[in-house]
């Protein structure tokens, strides 16, 4: 298996204890600096605070000021700022996501590491390659080591409030579709499987999804196995040395969210919940695309009709016209824009494999009622409606969630195929997952 960044991980009951410890045998003799903020502190961080302190380590605290925040560029001129003023001091991040991912890209700007103990099973970017933060009006991945340390204490994580847990089984549950749109970029050679990265998360998920109402019902059993998932995904980040094993067109509805600084009843709502909606519709377009054959496929047709570099650039203008980042569709767009001879290629080889390909992906991608079925018992959201958006809204978002990304993506060869556009409805027709009529 190919190195990871991380080499201590600790998952247990009564854990805060061994924070001191371990930050002596990944940081002898430095100092440290617990980042935090007022949940959070309360939750681990005090604590963790206090070990540190009476196994006589240099330790300062910094709680984050502000009561509602995200991973947004502001935070890291903040930290980065910080440890500035404490040269050599090593980030320890008590908390969830968004303090994670500030840790780890404001400790990649100082050349070192961190330890993190998070506080709640929320999302898979406590061991993922990378941090996701809003910069320029635009959410981003940036490159970066995950932590070398995590010391995780399942009582902390499940006394975490129950819609965050519920946030990262929805997260967790975004693998399902995002290893569909794997298969089919490796199929095109444009982001090959890697199989260390593929094995470590996909041959275990659905057990690490098994106990939705476990894990609704705060049992630190089915919660403790749900973080060992979410930690997985992580380490296939990081042996992929991209975020590509964990997230594809499912997390782009929830970042389009992001950028445009949604609210529901004057909140934003999670990484997860948002997840939650993008998974589920994703799960509906492969039920609907699962009834193609594309054995059926005219080769010759599509290609003629393929478009031009130009008119996809200009398209893509006109689809982020007044969007907080109106170039993002434009520059990913032209990253990963093929010729048609290669679209001519990639066609007959999906035409060639199709019916193969058909039954690895039915094995597996979930069907919209099973994963559907499966949030309502974890708890998370299953209908746009719980997070405040509406199914016409999920719809309208498909043109920049083909193309606000570089990666290719199931909506990709959709285009190619020419059944896009049909494909889109029949998820919103009546009968379909997102049915407008209904709503």
């Amino acid at each position: 298996m190919a190195k990871i960044d991380t080499s201590v991980f600790e998952l247990g009951r009564g854990n805060l204890v061994k924070v001191p410890e371990v930050f002596k045998s990944v940081f002898p003799g430095c100092r440290a600096l617990i980042v935090a903020d007022a949940n959070t502190w309360k939750a681990a961080g005090e604590e963790v605070s206090m070990h540190m302190h009476d196994s006589g380590i240099d330790t300062d605290v910094f709680l984050i000021p502000d009561k509602e925040f995200h991973a947004e560029w502001k935070y890291i001129e903040m930290m980065d700022a910080e440890l500035d003023k404490r040269p050599g001091a090593i980030l320890v991040s008590a908390g969830s996501g968004t303090i994670n991912d500030i840790c780890k890209l404001c400790s990649h700007h100082h050349s070192q590491s961190y330890l993190t103990v998070p506080t709640a099973a929320s999302v898979d970017g406590y061991t993922s390659f990378g941090a996701s933060i809003t910069k320029d009006n635009s959410k981003q991945t940036f490159d970066c080591p995950a932590p070398v340390a995590v010391v995780a204490d399942v009582d902390v994580i499940a006394a975490a409030p129950k819609e965050m847990t519920a946030a990262g089984y929805a997260d967790l549950a975004a693998k399902i579709p995002a290893g569909g749109e794997w298969m089919i970029s490796d199929l095109f050679g444009t982001e090959p499987i890697v199989q260390d990265a593929w094995h470590i998360l996909q041959d275990d998920l659905e057990k690490f999804l098994s106990r939705p109402e476990a894990v609704a019902a705060g049992d630190p059993d089915a919660i403790g196995d749900l973080f060992k998932g979410l930690v997985l995904s992580g380490f296939a980040m990081q042996l992929a040395q991209s975020s590509r094993p964990a997230s594809c067109c499912d997390h782009l509805f929830s970042h389009l969210l992001d950028m445009t600084h949604h609210t529901f009843n004057g909140k934003s709502q999670s990484h997860g919940f948002q997840v939650a909606i993008g998974t589920l519709t994703m799960c509906a377009v492969f039920d609907e695309f699962l009834k193609y054959d594309l054995t059926k496929i005219d080769v010759d047709e599509c290609v003629a009709a393929w478009p031009s570099l130009e008119s996809e650039q200009q398209r893509a203008l006109e689809i982020f016209e007044g969007f907080p980042a109106p170039k993002l569709g434009w520059e990913n767009l032209t990253k990963k824009y093929e010729p048609a001879e290669k679209v001519r290629k990639e066609l007959e080889d999906i035409k060639a494999c199709w019916p193969v390909l058909k039954e690895k992906l039915r094995a597996q991608v979930w069907t919209f009622d099973r994963m559907q079925a499966m949030f309502k018992a974890a708890g998370a959201p299953y209908d746009p409606s719980m997070i405040g958006v509406t199914r016409q809204q999920i719809k309208d978002m498909f043109p920049r969630v083909q193309i606000m990304r570089w990666r290719i993506n199931l909506l990709d060869l959709a285009k190619r195929a020419r059944i896009y556009d049909s494909l889109v409805d029949s998820v919103f027709a009546p009968g379909g997952a997102w049915d407008l009529s209904t709503r």
